[in-house]
């Protein structure tokens, strides 16, 4: 496949992400509006891998990038093209380089309304709608007080139960990707446990202009709303992100009083299968972690 994308006299040459400079990556992110800092960046590079398009002068002008999980699975995120890239094709060659390096793998992706018909094009199909709820947080209203467990900051013991629960409800081995996450400075969550074991989880950690809440992971609202709250009601008046599946109900409603509107949306998408998201009940995912990984 070819290495060098030529448009007009403007040329660009596919590098790995891993060589390219990280502010250049950072002022890729901002030309487009993308919240990631050079941190956020520098995380994604560290668990995934994929490709930028560099022009001679050692400007960024797309990339593409892709995260395992396990050997059959992948998510595809970070696709950002240059406007005069993007009009003219760039997109979709830097996506057809990630598509040979991921061959074999299933892969899933969370679409803007900008790139979606680039991955229609690449054979990916809709799936969900997943809701970006942001804004400067405010006040969240009282909730029921859990009566039924015991709502605690996560311990390190804790971690086999909260891995083996996440396996179950999202269908893939995130334990790499979850070791980093907890990994990152400031990084902070809480468990919902009760006396037959770990029944919920939230983190939350620092990303793009504040905070974002993600993921969580629950069988009800009531128990996601118990996981997520001390991270509401220690941020009061900070900016907090957090990107659900939810519309209605209680967990829907405390997101909306406490500031955290629709800001907006992404479509779930996927190829080769759909999203290996368990069926079983009872747990399901009430906040991705994050557009780019799921």
């Amino acid at each position: 496949m070819n290495d060098v994308f030529a448009l007009d006299s403007f040329t660009v040459s596919r590098q790995s992400v891993e060589e390219a400079d990280l502010a250049a990556l950072h002022a890729l992110s901002v030309s487009v509006g993308w919240p990631h800092r050079a941190e956020d960046w520098q995380f994604l590079r560290s668990y995934g891998d994929g490709f930028v398009a560099v022009d001679a002068s050692g400007r960024v002008q797309a990339s593409a990038m892709w995260f395992p999980f396990g050997d059959d699975f992948a998510t595809v995120g970070m696709v950002i093209t240059s406007p005069r890239l993007q009009a003219n094709g760039g997109g979709a060659w830097l996506m057809q380089h990630v598509l040979e390096q991921t061959r074999g793998r299933a892969l899933g992706l969370h679409a803007t309304r900008a790139a979606h018909r680039l991955y229609r094009s690449q054979g990916f199909a809709d799936e969900a709608t997943i809701y970006q709820n942001q804004g400067v947080l405010a006040a969240p209203p009282a909730a029921r007080a859990v009566t039924d467990g015991t709502v605690r900051p996560l311990l390190r013991s804790d971690l086999p139960d909260l891995l083996a629960l996440d396996r179950r409800t999202t269908g893939t081995d995130r334990a790499a990707l979850l070791a980093l996450l907890f990994g990152q400075a400031e990084a902070e969550a809480y468990v919902l446990h009760r006396e037959d074991g770990l029944a919920a989880y939230a983190l939350a950690r620092p990303f793009g202009r504040g905070t974002v809440i993600g993921p969580v992971i629950a069988k009800d609202d009531d128990d996601a709303i118990s996981v997520v709250m001390p991270h509401l009601q220690s941020r009061v008046g900070t900016f907090v992100r957090l990107d659900t599946g939810q519309t209605d109900g209680p967990f829907a409603q405390l997101l909306v009083l406490s500031g955290l509107t629709v800001f907006d949306t992404v479509t779930r998408m996927s190829l080769g299968r759909a999203w290996p998201l368990s069926s079983q009940p009872p747990h399901r995912i009430y906040a991705i972690a994050a557009q780019t990984i799921g």
